[in-house]
C-alpha cells in the first residue's frame, strides 16, 4: 500500500482508486439516462410533423421550438459518449425542425406558404390594419384605445371582445363608425371588426361559428376587399378542430382579394394554419415572432411564448411591413400591418382622419 501525493495532498492509493471508480461508474451510469432523456424528448418532436394524421399531433407541434431547444440540450452532452451516433441524430434533427419555424425549410409539407413582404409603392395608397386580442378582462383598457389613437389604422380586428368591451369600444365610434360586432354566446370570445373605410353598399356583413369570425367587404378607394377577424379556441383535446371544419365553407366563401388577421391558437406551421390557408386560398403572413405569453411571466421571457397571432391575404393585397407593438395590458401583442392593393386607386389618406381616443376619455 502506498500513498499519492496529488496537489500538496497525500492521498491513500486503494481510497484514490476507489473514488476514481466509482465516478466513472457514475458517469456510465448516467449515459443511458440520458439516452432516455433525450428519446423521450425526440419522439413528440417527431410526432408533430404528422398533425394532418390525428389533432393531438398537431397540439405536439405547436411547441416544436422547445421540443428542438430540449432535444439539442440533451443531445450535446452525449457527444463525449459511446452514443456519439444518436446524439449528432437527434442534435442534426434538432436544428432541421427548428428551421421548418422559420422559413428555411418546408419539412414533411407541414408548413403553410408564406408571403414575403413587398416593397412600398411609390405611386399608391398604403394602408394599415391593426390585429388586436384584447384580453377578455384586461384591466388597462386605455392602453388599448391609446394604441389605435396613435396608429391610426385604417381597419382594426379585435379577439376577445368581451361585454366589458361593449362601452369602451364606443368611444371609437366617432372615428371607427364602421363595425362589425359578433353575437358572443359566453359572452367572452366574440370578435370584432372596426374600419374608418366604408363598408361597400349592398354588401352585408357576416358573423360565423358562435363570433370567431367577422367578415365585411370594405372599400378602399374604390376597390373592394373582404376584410376578416377570426379567433380559434384552443388545440386538442378541445375543439378546434371541429371550428376549423364549420369555418371551412365561409373562408371558401371570401372575395378574391382579402386580408384576414386574427388569433389563431395555433402556430403559423401547424396543420391548422395550412387548412384555414387551404380553405380560403389564402397566404400566410411571415410570422413576427412569439405574440403570446402567459400573462403573469415578464415580457424579457416572449422569446418563450408562441407565434400564435397570424395575417393571411389573397388576391391584389401586397404586404409591406409587419411589427409587433407594446403590451397594452393582454396576454398578447398587437401586430401592424401595413399593405397596398394592386388594383388600388391612386389617393393617399387624410392624416386628420384619425382616431383621437384618450386615456382621459376612458376613465371620464
Amino acid at each position: 500500500m502506498r500513498n499519492i501525493r496529488i496537489a500538496g495532498l497525500t492521498i491513500n492509493e486503494p481510497q484514490f482508486l476507489g473514488q476514481s471508480t466509482r465516478m466513472n461508474r457514475g458517469r456510465i451510469a448516467f449515459q443511458p439516462l440520458m439516452l432516455l432523456c433525450l428519446t423521450a424528448a425526440t419522439i413528440p418532436l417527431l410526432l408533430g410533423f404528422f398533425g394532418s394524421l390525428h389533432p393531438a399531433l398537431d397540439s405536439l407541434a405547436h411547441f416544436r421550438v422547445h421540443l428542438a431547444v430540449i432535444v439539442a440540450v440533451l443531445a450535446l452532452p452525449l457527444l463525449t459518449t459511446t452514443y456519439l451516433v444518436q446524439a449528432i441524430s437527434a442534435l442534426v434533427f434538432a436544428v432541421v425542425a427548428f428551421s421548418t419555424t422559420t422559413d428555411t425549410l418546408n419539412l414533411l409539407g407541414s408548413k403553410p406558404v408564406k408571403a414575403a413582404f413587398e416593397a412600398k409603392p411609390a405611386n399608391q395608397a398604403v394602408y394599415r390594419l391593426l390585429q388586436m386580442n384584447l384580453r377578455f378582462d384586461n384591466r388597462t383598457p386605455e392602453k388599448v384605445l391609446s394604441l389605435v389613437g396613435r396608429t391610426k389604422p385604417d381597419v382594426v380586428t379585435l379577439d376577445e371582445v368581451s361585454s366589458m368591451w361593449d362601452g369602451k369600444l364606443d368611444l371609437l365610434k366617432s372615428a371607427y363608425p364602421y363595425r362589425v360586432v359578433c353575437p358572443r354566446p359566453n359572452s367572452v370570445f366574440g370578435v370584432a371588426l372596426l374600419s374608418r373605410r366604408p363598408f361597400t353598399e349592398n354588401e352585408e356583413t357576416h358573423c360565423f361559428e358562435r363570433g370567431s369570425l367577422a367578415v365585411a367587404t370594405v372599400d378602399f378607394a374604390g376597390a373592394k376587399v373582404d376584410v376578416g377577424a377570426i379567433h380559434l379556441g384552443w388545440p386538442w383535446p378541445f375543439q378546434q378542430e371541429r371550428q376549423i371544419a364549420i369555418l371551412l365553407q365561409p373562408l371558401a366563401s371570401l372575395a378574391p382579394t382579402a386580408i384576414m388577421a386574427g388569433d389563431l391558437n395555433a402556430t403559423p406551421w401547424s396543420t391548422a394554419a395550412h387548412d384555414i390557408a387551404k380553405a380560403g386560398g389564402l397566404t400566410l403572413m411571415h410570422s413576427v415572432g412569439p405574440t403570446w405569453l402567459f400573462l403573469p411571466f415578464p415580457d424579457f421571457l416572449r422569446f418563450a411564448g408562441l407565434p400564435i397571432d397570424n395575417v393571411f391575404s389573397k388576391g391584389d393585397i401586397l404586404i409591406h411591413s409587419a411589427e409587433r407593438l407594446e403590451s397594452i395590458g393582454s396576454d398578447h401583442l398587437p401586430i401592424l400591418i401595413e399593405f397596398s392593393i394592386k388594383s388600388g386607386v391612386d389617393q393617399h389618406d387624410d392624416e386628420n382622419e384619425t382616431a383621437t381616443v384618450s386615456a382621459e376619455q376612458l376613465r371620464s
